[in-house]
């Protein structure tokens, strides 16, 4: 594998204490990059920033727990960073939940909290993040959607919307902020191996990998990899693009 892809980057990654997440703070790592996790509490940054540097001795990472859908405390977040490390070049917005409720159960509050999170706190880390890109020649900023982005899913409506959202984001920013030389793009996972999948019987994972075409589900590093694609400057003329990685998941 190629090496310091990321030398001397500075990434901002949101939801990166777990999953996908953190399999991407620690590909980042590896590849040179300085970087900060964004928890949603602090204990949890703290947490999984323990864990890379037990994992991975004197690398440089650190852990914030701002309020991602808050243009303001984002903003405020990233002038810090900047303040400190001199400059901001990749941010990977990848924090969000998922919902499995049928519309006839759908509570209107947790509409409103997966809107605010897989939607707009992308939104508010891009708006935040863009002026300092800009103000340095450029940057990468990259989504995490889904495959339910492109399908839909038969219950939690709020889930897919929000990803179809996301799509349309990152097309939509690709454009307006190409000409500042900021890439955005989005990836699309499958169903991956993370600690909800892992929890399930092995039949269950079974039933579910006899659907993807390559009879398995993926894997985080597999996901990780590519973001790291798109954040180096192997990507450097990618921009628009929602690339999934589902192992042509059938549906």
């Amino acid at each position: 594998m190629i090496k310091d892809l990321l030398k001397d980057k500075v990434a901002v990654i949101t939801g990166g204490t777990r999953g996908i997440g953190y399999a991407i703070a620690e590909t980042f790592l590896e590849q040179g990059a300085r970087v900060i996790i964004c928890g949603s509490k602090p204990a949890s940054a703290a947490k999984a920033v323990q864990k890379l540097q037990s994992a991975h001795p004197g690398c440089p990472v650190s852990g914030i727990a701002p309020q991602l859908s808050s243009v303001q405390a984002m903003t405020a977040a990233f002038q810090d960073l900047v303040d400190h490390y001199g400059h901001l070049d990749i941010l990977v917005n990848n924090a969000g939940i998922s919902a499995r409720e049928s519309l006839y159960d759908y509570d209107e509050a947790a509409f409103d909290a997966i809107v605010d999170l897989n939607f707009k706190a992308i939104f508010a880390c891009s708006k935040a993040a863009a002026p300092f890109m800009k103000a340095q020649g450029g940057g990468v900023i990259l989504n995490t959607s889904s495959m339910v982005s492109l399908y839909g899913q038969a219950a939690g409506c709020g889930y897919p919307a929000t990803k179809f959202a996301v799509n349309g984001l990152t097309k939509s920013l690709a454009r307006e902020l190409g000409p500042d030389h900021i890439r955005v793009n989005a990836v699309a996972p499958g169903v991956t191996r993370t600690d909800m999948l892992a929890a399930l019987p092995q039949k269950m994972i079974d039933a579910v990998s006899a659907g993807i075409p390559l009879g398995r589900v993926g894997e985080p590093q597999e996901v990780a990899n590519v973001f790291l694609f798109l954040a180096s400057d192997l990507a450097s003329y990618v921009t628009g693009a929602v690339v999934s990685v589902d192992g042509a998941t059938q549906v």
